[in-house]
């Protein structure tokens, strides 16, 4: 089936333990020490962890202190973003010399799209490998890479050979490497979806492939259908370097339960003018103002109210807020706030792309 679409030449870069890799860099001590990142208090969250602490079972989004019982030995440091953010243009403008078809997917990776590219070189690994080089010469840190026909094949061999490795999976190996997959592999596959494939009997790759669109369709809605593409090799979405951002939000987790309305008007105030920021720094306004509210229970709500015209005035996303907060009342104390902005004026700046030529199909594409 893979000689009915287009074969591509992408590499996945990921970054090794991005942000937690930056700070051992700045800090020599840190250096082959557990490093999380994030806070390490009552609320604290981490944000990332480095391979010294990820042995203890250390996870980005776990509580700081369950990653303080798992390692006693943990260092936490703050979150140091502007920093994270010149570290990742650095990388990026390494991409750029190779190709302008770039997608970045956050600051820690991006797919590039080397069919055609700019040294020249018609192999996709000896890229990846030079790259890779290249980072860790230039900025100091390592990477990984996944290399192969489509961006959901190379987005999971990049997670194969890490930290500091890659991956390459040929076109005539396609086939095979998936149909071995574990089905945790398949990048899109969470918890609760891998859980119910199991129940259904599918734990390779192999064996969702043995299951009929109809079959997937049934029990998995519209992933159904992706899913048995990508098993059989077809994903035909193409590395697109101006993605359209659809929304821009600020949160805020409070070091104590607020349990009224009132206490939350401050802490709404100083998220509206960050969020009103970011949207003038992007140079962007939205319509939909969503108020995103977690409970001391864990439990979420949002609520959402849609504006007759743009907006990125703090004030007007501020007394937006107001409304939905007072909207209902409280179903439990409050232990996070958030705003978002979505349904963005970027939605106008979008183009109809314009077609372009399949590659032709050949097994002995140069990988």
């Amino acid at each position: 089936m893979l000689d009915t679409f287009p074969i591509r030449k992408i590499i996945h870069v990921d970054m090794d333990a991005f942000y937690a890799s930056v700070e051992q860099m700045d800090n020599p001590e840190l250096k082959g020490k557990p490093v999380a990142v994030g806070g390490s208090g009552n609320r604290g969250v981490v944000s990332a962890a480095s391979y010294e602490a990820r042995k203890f079972g250390v996870r980005s989004a776990m509580s700081g202190m369950q990653a303080r019982r798992l390692c006693p030995d943990l260092i936490f440091t703050k979150t140091r973003f502007d920093r994270y953010h010149e570290i990742s243009k650095q990388v990026r403008n390494i991409f750029h010399d190779y190709t302008d078809l770039v997608e970045p997917l956050s600051l820690d990776e991006a797919y590039l799209d080397v069919t055609q590219n700019k040294k020249g070189n018609p192999s996709a690994s000896l890229i990846a490998q030079e790259i890779r080089t290249r980072i860790f010469n230039e900025v100091g840190l390592t990477a990984s890479a996944g290399i192969s026909i489509n961006k959901f094949i190379a987005k999971v061999a990049s997670d194969y050979n890490k930290p500091n490795g890659q991956k390459t999976v040929n076109p005539e190996d396609v086939l095979p490497f998936l149909e071995g997959l574990d089905i945790r592999k398949f990048y899109g596959v969470g918890k609760v979806t891998a859980e119910k494939m199991y129940q259904l009997g599918i734990f390779t790759g192999s064996d969702l492939k043995s299951k009929t669109i109809e079959y997937l369709d049934m029990h998995f809605g519209k992933s159904g259908r992706f899913y048995y593409h990508v098993v059989r090799g077809i994903h035909t979405s193409e590395v697109k370097p101006n993605r359209i951002r659809k929304s821009l939000a600020a949160e805020r987790t409070f070091s104590e339960n607020l349990s009224s309305e009132i206490f939350m008007l401050e802490k709404l105030e100083h998220i509206a003018h960050e969020v009103s920021r970011r949207l003038k720094k992007s140079k962007v306004a939205g319509k939909t103002v969503t108020l995103k509210i977690k409970y001391s229970d864990f439990t979420m709500q949002t609520r959402s109210k849609t504006l007759p015209y743009f907006v990125s005035d703090a004030n007007i996303i501020l007394e937006t807020a107001k409304d939905l907060l007072f909207q209902e009342s409280m179903q439990n104390s409050v232990r996070l706030l958030g705003i978002s902005l979505s349904n963005l004026n970027t939605d106008k700046k979008k183009k109809k792309p314009e077609e372009k030529k399949a590659v032709s199909v050949q097994l002995q594409f140069d990988f």
